[in-house]
């Protein structure tokens, strides 16, 4: 098992106190597919990418350290070690030195999976080559023709991020809303569309008035494996919804809150769980709900729900606020295990819109 494994900068600083006595389009689909639908490229309207959505990313509490930095590794050999946050208003301390080296037996990868982040200075900066660390689905399949390959992938992101009243859209063209903590990047929107009739879609372009969803609608197939993720032309396996794999690989479950990734800018992203009063970590976990619903007044030029139910476009979901228990960004503010003081953070959900579309911190 070829595993490198970094000592925490954390636990380091605490060594030396307690000595001194005192923490997501290039390249067009190839393969013909049913119903005049082609592999999707770049949104240039929603900010989307799936499975020829942008080209390789290069976007780019005041609390005393724990004495235990829990530095165990999991069955995959990552670094798990979390820390807790060193400043107030800082993401410093918190996974500073995750570290991922491991070959990917699965059937469609047979690659190492990469993933360097490390903190210097006021960013931290993402080194990866795109590659998963879990298991895929098959790659290519009917519904997404690409094979996984590795991608440079290069971010910084700050340390000290700023939480403002304006939602940044992400995604495609504008850059990745985040990356998980394998390197695999977050874009949940597509380039799919059709036009008002809905007799001509495509998976490509977004040429049409009405954006398609990649989860959550049973018309089209984007070839999306259990992971919510499939397959851009360029190789970059990426994820539209929960990546199930890696929670997985995390440890991640019912009795957990699980940090999985880092927004675009610079908040953490949870995976499914969180506290149940968002100021109380000693309320019990639950799963948090998007407040986004489907719209009551369905547009006289939407294609006919009796052909494509609605849920099918993103057009067809709207933002409530309070409906459910995040923003419409997909996040909120409140206690985390890595920053007890509390944080602006986001959530991956069962429910749409699954992943973050936009970003709510100072870009």
């Amino acid at each position: 098992m070829n595993t490198v494994h970094k000592r925490t900068m954390l636990a380091t600083w605490v060594s030396v106190l307690l000595l001194s006595a005192c923490g997501s389009g290039g390249g067009s689909d190839t393969q013909a597919q049913s119903n005049s639908l082609s592999a999707e490229t770049n949104s240039t309207n929603t900010g989307s990418a799936t499975q020829s959505d942008s080209t390789a990313d290069t976007s780019s509490d005041n609390n005393a350290p724990s004495d235990d930095t829990n530095t165990e590794e999991t069955e995959s050999g990552a670094n798990t070690d979390t820390g807790t946050a060193l400043t107030s208003g800082s993401t410093d301390g918190v996974l500073c030195d995750y570290f991922y080296n491991e070959f990917n037996d699965s059937a469609s990868v047979q690659m190492t999976s990469n993933a360097d982040w490390s903190c210097t200075g006021s960013t931290r900066q993402l080194t990866a080559n795109g590659i998963p660390d879990h298991e895929t689905g098959t790659f290519p399949n009917p519904g997404n023709p690409n094979t996984i390959s590795e991608t440079a992938v290069s971010v910084s992101y700050t340390l000290t991020p700023e939480q403002t009243d304006t939602a940044s859209t992400l995604g495609g063209p504008r850059g990745a809303t985040g990356y998980v903590l394998n390197g695999v990047k977050i874009d949940a929107n597509t380039a799919g569309s059709c036009d008002d009739s809905g007799n001509s879609c495509s998976l490509v372009g977004n040429t049409g008035n009405w954006h398609i969803e990649a989860l959550g609608q049973t018309s089209f197939d984007f070839g999306t494996d259990d992971n919510n993720a499939h397959v851009q032309p360029n190789g970059a396996y990426h994820y539209h919804g929960m990546p199930e794999g890696f929670i997985a690989l995390r440890g991640g479950d019912n009795t957990s809150m699980t940090l999985i990734g880092w927004a675009a800018d610079g908040f953490p992203i949870y995976a499914r769980n969180g506290y149940s009063d968002a100021q109380d970590a000693t309320s019990s976990l639950k799963a948090m709900t998007g407040s986004y619903q489907l719209v009551e007044n369905v547009s006289s030029n939407r294609p006919s729900t009796s052909v494509y139910a609605l849920g099918t476009f993103a057009q067809d979901w709207e933002y409530v606020s309070g409906s459910g228990d995040l923003d419409e960004c997909n996040g909120r503010y409140g206690v985390t295990p890595e920053f007890p003081q509390g944080i602006y953070h986001y959530y991956a959900t069962d429910t749409y819109p699954y992943f973050q579309r936009c970003v709510k911190g100072q870009l």
